[in-house]
């Protein structure tokens, strides 16, 4: 009689980064006039995982 086979493993899901959640963007505060005032926020690229929303391996 022939043996079973195992089912393929799942491939490994890699961890979402942290400061942007996995979601790839962050929120940037944007600044005005001369005293710097805050107006508002603007979404930007996260610098940690450059937009992927994969965090590295180091």
């Amino acid at each position: 009689m022939a043996t079973k086979k195992a089912p393929p493993r799942p491939a490994p899901v890699p961890p979402k980064c942290g400061p942007c959640d996995g979601t790839g963007e962050v929120a940037t505060t944007v600044h005005v006039g001369r005293k710097r005032r805050a107006v508002g926020k603007q979404a930007g690229i996260c610098l940690a995982c450059f937009g992927t929303g994969e965090a590295t391996t180091d």
